[in-house]
C-alpha cells in the first residue's frame, strides 16, 4: 500500500474508536463520543491531536487480538474562544474508556506539556476504571496522573468533566481538580459502587443516588456543576475559562465593559429589611453590583447559606464570596466554610481578586456541628482568607457578628479595603444575647423584666450594633451608601492593581485538614 494511503487508512480507523457500531450504542445512551465532545470544546479547526496512533502493550487475556488506535483516550491540545488547552476525552467505545498503561501515558504527556507551556488541562471523563487485565499497571498509570494533577495544582487551571461512569481509583484525579461538572442522569461518581456497597453494610442505593450528578452537588459538594446534557457542560466550561488565566504567572483576562464604572443603584437602599431577623437573599445584591447583573455561580446546590462564584467589575474578573441570609440566616458551618475556603484559595492561586459580601450571625451551634469539627473546618475557611494575597474587598451589609466578622476577610486579617453599610451591625454578638449576659442581674431584678430587657437592648444596640464604632477604630474604611457600592469597589480594585503582598518563606503551611 502507498505511504500515504496507509497513512490516511489508519487514521480514519483511529477516527472509529471502537467502531461504528459502538459508536450507535454511545448515542443511544444519550452520550456524545470522545470526539464529538471534542468538537464542541475546541474552536473549529485549531485541534491538534498527539497519540492518535498509540496503542497498548498488554498480550494478556486475548488483548494482543484486541488493539484500537489511541488506546480509548483522544488527547491534544486546541482553542477554546481564541485561548490555547490541553484536553484529553475519554473513549467508552474502546475497551469502556477503560485506563490502561498506554492510556495514562496519552494523558501523563499532555499534562507534561502543559505545565511547560502554562495552559490549563481540561479532562472529559467517560471510563469503566481500570482496565483490569492489565493488572497492577493500570494502578500505576492513575497513581502517574494523580501526581501530576497535583504538582499542576495551582500552577495551570484544571477542570474535570464527568460525562460517563467514573469509579473506584478513577475518582481521585477529578477530585484533586479544580472544578468538577457533572452530567444529570448519565454520569456517576463513587469510590465503590451499589453491589459493593450492597455487600458490605447491606444497603440497597441505585448508582444515581449513590454517586449521581445531583448527589454529588447537593450532598457531598464533589460536584460544582450539575448541567442537564453534554452541550450544557461544554458551554459550562467555556464560560468558567473566561474567567482565568492560562497559569499561575498571568491576570485573568480582561474584557471590554459597557456597564458604567460609576453606576449607582438606587434599589439597594433598601434592600435590608427593617427588622434584622428578616431574610432576604444577598444575590440581589450581587446581582446590583457586578457587570451587566451577570454572575457564574459556582456550587450552587451545596451549603446554600454561603455563596461563590465569579462576575466582572468593569471587566475584571473577580470572585465573589457572600452570606446568604435567605438560607440558615446566612450562618457558616461545616459545609459553608470548606466550599467557601476551597473557592478562596483557588482565586487566591490565580491571581483572581476576592469580594466579599458579609451579612452573618456567627457561626452554627450545636452538637452535630461541634462533633464533626466546625472548629477545625471553619478554621480552613479562616486561613483561606489570612493567606490569600490578591485584593480583597469586603462590604458588611447587616451583621458581622462575633469570630464570624474576624473570619470574613476583616481588616484584621489583610482585608485591603472593608466597608460598611449604615445597616451594619458589628458586634461580638446579637443585642438581645449580649445584653442577657452583662445586664442579668439589673434584668432580674427589675418589676418590668421586658421592658428593662429592651431599654437595654435599645442601648447596645445604639452603642454596638452599628459600623461605627468599628469605623471609628479604623476597623472599616469607610461607611457607604449602599447604591454607591459598585463604584467604591472598582475604584479599590483599580487602586488595588498593583498590590504585592507575600506570605513568609516556607515549604508550605499547615491548614487544618
Amino acid at each position: 500500500m502507498d505511504p500515504i494511503e496507509k497513512l490516511n487508512a489508519k487514521k480514519q480507523e483511529a477516527l472509529l474508536g471502537g467502531g461504528q457500531a459502538r459508536i450507535d450504542d454511545q448515542h443511544k445512551k444519550g452520550k456524545l463520543t470522545a470526539r464529538e465532545r471534542i468538537d464542541l470544546l475546541i474552536d473549529e479547526g485549531t485541534f491538534e491531536e498527539i497519540g492518535m496512533l498509540v496503542t497498548h502493550r498488554s498480550t494478556a487475556f486475548g488483548l494482543d487480538k484486541q488493539k484500537f488506535l489511541g488506546d480509548g483516550v483522544v488527547t491534544g491540545h486546541g482553542k477554546v474562544n481564541g485561548r490555547e488547552v490541553f484536553v484529553y476525552s475519554q473513549d467508552f467505545t474502546v475497551f469502556g474508556g477503560s485506563l490502561s498503561e498506554a492510556h495514562a501515558e496519552k494523558i501523563c504527556k499532555i499534562m507534561d506539556m502543559a505545565m511547560k507551556v502554562g495552559i490549563p488541562v481540561i479532562g472529559l471523563n467517560d471510563s469503566g476504571g481500570a482496565r483490569i487485565q492489565e493488572g497492577v499497571v493500570s494502578l500505576g498509570g492513575y497513581a502517574d496522573i494523580f501526581l501530576r494533577n497535583t504538582l499542576a495544582s495551582g500552577v495551570i487551571p484544571q477542570i474535570s468533566a464527568i460525562m460517563g461512569p467514573c469509579a473506584g481509583g478513577a475518582v481521585y484525579s477529578p477530585a484533586i481538580t479544580d472544578f468538577v461538572l457533572m452530567v444529570k442522569q448519565t454520569s456517576y461518581m463513587f469510590v465503590t459502587g451499589p453491589n459493593v456497597v450492597r455487600t458490605v453494610t447491606h444497603e440497597e442505593v441505585s448508582s444515581e443516588e449513590l454517586g449521581g450528578a445531583m448527589t454529588h452537588a447537593s450532598k457531598s459538594g464533589v460536584a460544582h456543576f450539575a448541567v442537564e446534557s453534554e452541550v450544557e457542560c461544554i458551554d459550562h466550561i467555556k464560560r468558567l475559562l473566561s474567567f482565568l488565566p492560562q497559569n499561575n504567572a498571568e491576570e485573568p483576562p480582561r474584557t471590554v465593559c459597557s456597564d458604567p464604572a460609576d453606576r449607582k443603584d438606587a434599589a439597594l437602599n433598601t434592600v435590608i429589611p427593617d427588622s434584622s431577623v428578616k431574610p432576604y437573599d444577598i444575590k440581589l445584591v450581587i446581582h446590583a453590583v457586578v457587570d451587566d447583573a451577570d454572575f457564574f455561580e459556582v456550587h450552587q446546590e451545596y451549603a446554600q447559606n454561603i455563596i461563590v462564584g465569579f462576575a466582572r467589575m468593569n471587566g475584571m474578573p473577580v470572585g465573589i464570596v457572600a452570606n446568604q441570609p435567605a438560607v440558615l440566616a446566612g450562618v457558616l458551618d461545616i459545609e459553608a466554610s470548606i466550599k467557601a475556603a476551597r473557592f478562596i484559595r483557588f482565586c487566591d492561586a490565580f491571581n483572581i481578586p476576592l469580594i466579599t459580601f458579609e451579612d452573618v450571625p456567627g457561626f452554627l451551634p450545636g452538637t452535630d456541628q461541634e462533633w464533626h469539627g466546625i472548629i477545625k473546618h471553619g478554621a480552613k475557611l479562616l486561613y483561606a482568607y489570612c493567606e490569600a494575597t490578591v485584593p480583597k474587598i469586603t462590604v458588611i451589609t447587616r451583621k458581622a457578628y462575633g469570630g464570624a466578622y474576624d473570619v470574613m476577610n476583616s481588616k484584621h486579617i489583610r482585608g485591603d479595603m472593608n466597608f460598611a453599610w449604615p445597616t451594619a451591625e458589628i458586634a461580638v454578638m446579637g443585642p438581645k444575647g449580649a445584653v442577657e449576659i452583662i445586664f442579668k442581674k439589673e434584668i432580674d431584678k427589675a418589676e418590668d423584666k421586658e421592658a428593662a430587657l429592651a431599654q437595654k437592648v435599645q442601648e447596645y444596640t445604639d452603642t454596638f450594633a452599628n459600623p461605627y464604632s468599628a469605623a471609628e477604630r479604623g476597623y472599616i474604611d469607610d461607611v457607604i451608601l449602599p447604591e454607591e457600592t459598585r463604584p467604591r469597589i472598582i475604584r479599590a480594585l483599580e487602586m488595588l492593581s498593583t498590590k504585592v503582598d507575600r506570605n513568609p518563606k516556607k515549604k508550605h503551611g499547615n491548614i487544618p485538614l
